[in-house]
């Protein structure tokens, strides 16, 4: 069954955005000569301004949208993360600051906070950093339907990350695999990066030229750590530029934590030879495929976490490497059990039912629970307890 088959159609007003995005997408290959890197055109599709994925106005979380994220579950996941960081939170004085990358709908915003404040562990700041003034709108009216005043006035949405010292956490969920990302591919020994052209009828394809040094070295780097060349053909995604977007993120954060949450593998499973094409992923209307010029800007795109590089980045970054593990261990060790007995205690059976029914997608194997890890970095205080349940570190 072909592709276009197996997707839906989009309404006509949805066509004309993404031709629009394909536009000037094209545009932009012809002002780089002929030619722009894949993670250019992942940055377009997904973020260019009012046009990208992330930048318009299109539907993107729950049942309605491309994909369900995990706190759009329920409470669960958010109150189990607000169990684990209460301490950190307190620890980092009266200014502390809880900064999201990323908000979503909001949701995990509103929820997280409304366990804080029971913990008596609220914090001076909520900040969301959101390129999407489309979800910033729609995370502000979340967050002014859900808190209270005392609560709401707290949230402030950022443009960019805090230019000045601050003490607190840092919470990105889901973001890491949504950083456009360079493509390589290996030809007689040598690193390539795949690029995007125009082909005779003006439609978007794929090429590979020849690495710069920084990916050619980022490649070479991964085969030393794996003691193993990665074979001719052999194409995936790789993050050079890591390094220096944890320093951009976190590097004022002078006191607390910086905590990943995302779905992804350990380098050596990453470049595994039978994963001779990388991880990408396209994402439609709850359907996954392998074509990143479909419908740009109704599609999400994303790529798997290689949490190896990720550790590495933080740990070189000045942060003291906190630990990893899997969702389902760490909303164990977090506060599950306690949330289970809320959910025991819903009266209403169909509400009961599907908080349960919730709980499942998160933490099962075949679901949520070991697809996604959580990675933590820690500067003046000890949160290794909340991940050393199941750890995973021997896996780095």
């Amino acid at each position: 069954m072909s592709r276009e088959a197996i997707l839906p159609e989009p309404a006509p007003d949805a066509l004309a955005h993404s031709q629009a995005l394909s536009a000037l997408i094209r545009e932009q290959v012809r002002a780089g000569g002929g030619a722009i890197p894949f993670s250019r055109y992942m940055e377009l599709a997904l973020y260019a301004p009012g046009l990208g994925y992330y930048s318009a106005g299109a539907r993107k979380f729950g049942a309605e949208g491309d994909f369900i994220t995990a706190p759009e579950l329920g409470p669960v996941f958010a109150r189990c993360i607000a169990d684990a960081i209460a301490p950190v939170v307190q620890a980092s004085g009266p200014d502390a600051a809880v900064f999201e990358l990323g908000g979503g709908s909001g949701v995990f915003a509103v929820d997280l906070l409304r366990r804080l404040d029971e913990l008596d562990a609220t914090p001076a700041a909520y900040w969301l950093l959101e390129p999407s003034a489309d979800l910033r709108e729609r995370q502000q009216q979340h967050v002014r339907e859900h808190l209270p005043e005392s609560l709401a006035a707290r949230c402030a949405w950022l443009d960019g990350p805090p230019e000045a010292a601050w003490r607190g956490v840092l919470f990105a969920n889901e973001v890491l695999d949504a950083l456009p990302t360079p493509r390589f591919v290996k030809h007689q020994g040598e690193v390539y990066e795949e690029h995007v052209v125009l082909d005779a009828g003006d439609g978007l394809i794929r090429v590979d030229q020849p690495a710069d040094a920084l990916l050619r070295a980022a490649v070479r780097h991964v085969e030393r750590d794996i003691d193993a060349p990665l074979p001719d053909g052999y194409r995936s995604e790789i993050l050079p530029q890591l390094p220096y977007w944890i320093q951009a993120v976190g590097g004022l954060l002078e006191h607390g934590l910086m905590l990943f949450a995302d779905y992804g593998y350990a380098r050596r499973e990453y470049y595994r030879p039978e994963r001779r094409d990388g991880t990408l992923q396209c994402h439609y209307r709850h359907r996954a495929h392998d074509d990143p010029f479909h419908l740009p800007g109704l599609q999400d795109l994303t790529a798997s976490v290689d949490f190896t590089a990720l550790a590495e980045a933080g740990v070189n970054a000045g942060f003291d490497f906190a630990g990893y593990c899997a969702q389902s261990s760490f909303l164990l060790a977090n506060g599950l059990s306690a949330r289970l007995l809320e959910i025991a205690g819903i009266e209403d059976e169909a509400a009961r039912y599907n908080a349960n029914q919730a709980v499942k997608r998160l933490t099962l194997p075949g679901e949520m629970g070991e697809r996604f890890q959580l990675m933590g970095f820690q500067r003046g205080v000890d949160f290794r307890p909340s991940l050393a349940e199941g750890s995973l570190v021997h896996r780095l």
